[in-house]
């Protein structure tokens, strides 16, 4: 009889903030659906924030983040990437080996978490950020960003 290990996995999900406002627990089940049917299982799943894009994205420019650990055998991730890249409703899926991640940092609290704990303030309206190359990160004002789009 052969033993199958299973590894503990970080996946990252972009969804559509419109997407995910209007139907939250439907993108939920659909992240669920793709994950049972790879027979994973689920040790935390929650929303991480919801940000500006960086770059348009299928012409979005806003996305939703969902943060999901999981147990799963090894040979079931490329089936899980496959369904996440497949699907209409998930943006973009980037799946993670997290040996390393202990139960603490799994019930660590997220950027939307601590926003709605009021720990973090809200992010600044409209900032445009503009990375070149990336280690050189820059904040443009809203204003500045504004002239520069005219």
């Amino acid at each position: 009889m052969e033993t199958v290990t299973k590894r503990l996995y970080e996946a990252m999900i972009l969804v559509d903030s419109a997407e995910a406002i209007a139907d939250w627990q439907g993108i939920n089940d659909h992240i669920k659906k793709i994950l049972d049917r790879s027979e994973v299982e689920i040790l935390s799943m929650r929303k991480w924030d919801e940000r500006p894009l960086a770059y348009e994205i299928e012409n979005k420019k806003r996305g939703t983040y969902i943060l999901v650990y999981f147990n799963c055998i090894t040979e079931k991730i490329s089936v899980i990437e496959r369904d996440f890249q497949l699907s209409e409703r998930i943006v973009r899926a980037l799946i993670l080996r997290g040996d390393h991640i202990t139960k603490e940092d799994m019930e660590k609290d997220t950027p939307f978490q601590m926003f709605e704990k009021g720990i973090v303030p809200p992010p600044p309206p409209a900032a445009v950020v503009a990375a070149s190359p990336i280690s050189d990160i820059e904040v443009i004002p809203p204003e500045v960003a504004e002239e520069l789009e005219k």
